[in-house]
């Protein structure tokens, strides 16, 4: 199997409230080639007098790549307005993304989760009109599946989605957790082609609680759950993805813990259930 670049999402150590600039130095010092930045975070940055520059300049010290910026904007639901200011919320993002030198944003189902969208057919249109919005920045909003959420919990309806919205740029940020909350099986990322995957979100889970009451929050290293991640891993090989992975994780007993010791062992992990 071949090395994918490693990613650590700053969800896995944000619980140590360490603030953006130390997350970036850890990241670089466990072994990651990039990190995926919360925008809540860049926000309450800047809220202090820091400058996005002082960050781009941060990642490049340290030789991390910023591979994509999570965001919650309610871009797909069915009331317009609400959907016009998610739009205006992601050309904010888009921006942010943009003057970090990050290429993507994470498109979620916000808004969805208990609420289903009257017609998938129509959020193919708003993720079209998504990712000509972020031709405009230079960036691209990739689209994120939730396995809680009413609509788009699944990975088959992204992949319609993403078809359908007839755009070069379309692509899928696929979960090992969210494919195992709604009950996706492994064998459906063969449908992804290494192009139209934009990023893969690697994590684990116990066998216990169930799917049905399982949280983000008892998300485990990899390999310490029950998840098929070196079948996912194989398929993702197999189809020639050459991305990143990125570790996802909000396990409150590992924010308990010295967070370079946190990336060390996910790193670890990881490289261990990749055989290199």
């Amino acid at each position: 199997m071949k090395k994918f670049g490693l990613s650590l999402n700053t969800s896995t150590i944000k619980g140590q409230g360490l603030g953006i600039l130390e997350e970036i130095k850890i990241a670089s010092e466990a072994g990651y080639d990039g990190i995926e930045l919360w925008v809540s975070e860049l926000d309450a940055f800047t809220a202090k007098g820091g400058k996005l520059g002082s960050i781009r300049e941060a990642l490049e010290a340290a030789g991390v790549k910023p591979v994509n910026l999570i965001a919650f904007f309610a871009w797909a639901v069915d009331e317009r307005e609400e959907r016009e200011k998610g739009i205006a919320e992601a050309r904010r993002v888009f921006a942010m993304a943009r003057d970090l030198g990050c290429g993507m944003v994470a498109a979620p189902p916000m808004g969805l989760i208990d609420k289903p969208v009257s017609d998938l057919m129509n959020v193919t249109k708003w993720y079209r009109a998504l990712l000509v919005a972020g031709e405009e920045y230079g960036v691209t909003p990739v689209l994120e599946f939730w396995g809680m959420a009413k609509s788009l919990g699944r990975l088959g309806e992204a992949v319609f989605v993403a078809s359908e919205a007839d755009h070069p740029n379309a692509c899928i940020l696929a979960d090992a957790f969210h494919m195992y909350k709604k009950g996706t099986p492994a064998s459906s990322l063969r449908m992804i082609s290494s192009r139209a995957l934009g990023l893969f979100h690697i994590n684990d889970y116990p066998s216990d609680p169930p799917r049905e009451t399982i949280t983000d929050a008892l998300r485990v290293y990899p390999g310490d759950g029950i998840a098929p991640l070196r079948e996912m891993l194989g398929i993702l090989d197999a189809n020639g993805y050459n991305g990143m992975i990125s570790l996802e994780l909000f396990n409150n007993e590992y924010w308990k813990r010295d967070a370079l010791s946190v990336a060390k062992e996910g790193a670890e992990k990881i490289a261990k259930l990749m055989d290199f």
